[in-house]
């Protein structure tokens, strides 16, 4: 393509020559979150080589909220829409399954479809009235649902109320107790997780997607030319309702237990640093995130009780320091050795 320069009309050559390295460096850049789902399928394998199976749960639960993440990246990163309740769609979720296995309804297919069916409902009518608001009025009203369905769980004394509700086994797969083995619950964590990815990357790529990022960028430029917002955040914000309601079933599953602790605001706080930590509106950034937030809690857990301090003050240094999250880091560096790499 030729590039014409500021200063006159004439094609400029090294303009030309910085567009070509550029695009030539995007084709090159290796896809970091397809890399890391494919370091996920091989996970297990080193975790029976090293003989240690609390590296398959870690992991498991990483992907769990890896899938949460990557639901509030979608409306976040690309949507610009700061919510501050989507834990909320993560409890509702995993309550589906507790209240669907104690009346006998064991089949993780029927829970998880009944998951995403009230998950969706709830976004759509929690969406149709949030959306008409803007800024911290959206934020302040998102929170009030959140914590809505949060109170209402814990005063649901017939499911366990603040107490929660205890699974007697995770779910059955085609009338089998195949999810009671942890690698099978793994790569059946691990398949929906590349499914929701790759539909988000196919979304965001789509038509919707290019008009969901120019909503963020410029609402009133996207009006001006036909496309009203409304419409196309209620769908983004559905979606990003029922991709999180897949996770709180399969969390229910991975901790065998409910409780409304699922669905409080630090939870959600807890989701929208992870999509900051790994990068927002990367998608892959979701996954990262998620996994550098919940290390960093294992580990630092394991040192104090006061554990918490050290990781409030380690996220806001990665935060500070890591413009762009992990992926603009990663990003940057890669950028760095491909030009020292040609010279």
């Amino acid at each position: 393509m030729t590039v014409y320069s500021e200063r006159g009309g004439g094609p400029s050559p090294g303009n030309s020559d910085a567009k070509g390295r550029a695009a030539s460096l995007l084709a090159s850049r290796p896809d970091i979150g397809l890399a890391l789902l494919t370091a996920l399928a091989a996970l297990p394998l080193a975790a029976w080589a090293s003989g240690d199976p609390f590296v398959l749960v870690i992991a498991t639960r990483i992907m769990v909220f890896a899938i949460a993440a990557l639901s509030l990246d979608l409306i976040l990163g690309y949507g610009g829409m700061v919510f501050f309740g989507h834990a909320a769609f993560v409890g509702l979720g995993a309550y589906t399954v507790g209240i669907l296995a104690s009346h006998g309804v064991t089949d993780f297919l029927a829970q998880a479809a009944s998951a995403m069916l009230v998950c969706a409902l709830f976004a759509l009518v929690t969406g149709a009235v949030s959306l008409r608001t803007k800024g911290v009025y959206f934020i302040m009203i998102t929170l009030a649902f959140g914590q809505m369905a949060f109170f209402f769980m814990v005063s649901f004394s017939a499911y366990g109320g603040d107490d929660g509700l205890t699974l007697n086994a995770r779910s059955t797969l085609f009338g089998t107790g195949a999810l009671e083995n942890d690698v099978v619950f793994y790569y059946v964590v691990l398949a929906v997780l590349l499914a929701f990815f790759l539909f988000a990357r196919a979304l965001i790529g789509a038509r919707f997607g290019r008009v969901l990022r120019g909503l963020r960028d410029n609402a009133e430029r996207m009006r001006a030319i036909g496309f009203s917002p409304f419409p196309y955040q209620l769908v983004a914000y559905c979606i990003a309702g029922v991709m999180a309601g897949m996770s709180g079933a399969l969390l229910a599953n991975q901790a065998e237990f409910v409780s409304p602790a699922f669905m409080t605001w630090q939870r959600s706080g807890e989701l929208i640093m992870m999509v900051v930590l790994g990068g927002m509106g990367t998608l892959s950034g979701a996954i990262l995130g998620a996994a550098a937030f919940l290390l960093l809690e294992d580990v630092l857990s394991s040192f104090s009780e006061h554990w918490r301090f050290a990781l409030g003050f380690l996220l806001i240094v990665m935060v500070l320091f890591t413009r762009g999250g992990i992926v603009g880091y990663l990003r940057r560096v890669s950028a760095r050795a491909e030009r020292v790499r040609d010279g």
